[in-house]
């Protein structure tokens, strides 16, 4: 994931090394910190928790990104589930209906807008909105980022 977003957001050169070492915009996996974790893999302003499971519990996983986001001092959590034997760019992102709302203000999109741009679906789990998300892939995900980032309105 790290090295996938590095590469696709140009923050690497053509041997994989930064282009500017201190540079906060490079995705990053930090050190856990016990019982205040701080989320898998820091991509500002989005703090991605990351599983690698054959039954996803997307609503729990979302859950403790956005736990790890505030222990983080980042904005933004969410979950990224590996899908198996795919290319790591196919994984699946998701949002709650919180965070995905705050990310499209924050872009100046309209629902349709964002959708579009980004081919988000939406997931609906009963009448419990808490359960409810939003899911694109990687690939996407990570056009977002770059997105986010060139706005700076985070």
């Amino acid at each position: 994931m790290r090295n996938y977003m590095n590469k696709a957001l140009g923050l690497v050169n053509e041997f994989g090394k930064f282009v500017d070492i201190f540079s906060a915009l490079n995705v990053r996996r930090p050190a856990q910190e016990g019982a205040a974790d701080v989320g898998d893999v820091h991509a500002v302003p989005f703090i991605l928790e990351c599983k690698n499971v054959k039954s996803p519990a997307v609503p729990t996983f979302l859950r403790q990104a956005e736990v790890e986001a505030r222990h983080a001092g980042f904005p933004y959590g969410v979950a990224v589930v590996k899908v198996p034997r795919m290319n790591v760019r196919r994984g699946k992102v998701h949002f709650t209906v919180r965070t995905w709302t705050r990310v499209r203000r924050a872009l100046g999109l309209t629902t349709q807008q964002m959708r579009d741009a980004y081919g988000f679906a939406v997931s609906l789990r009963g009448l419990d909105s808490g359960k409810w998300y939003l899911t694109t892939d990687v690939e996407a995900f990570t056009r977002l980022v770059a997105d986010m980032r060139k706005g700076r309105s985070y």
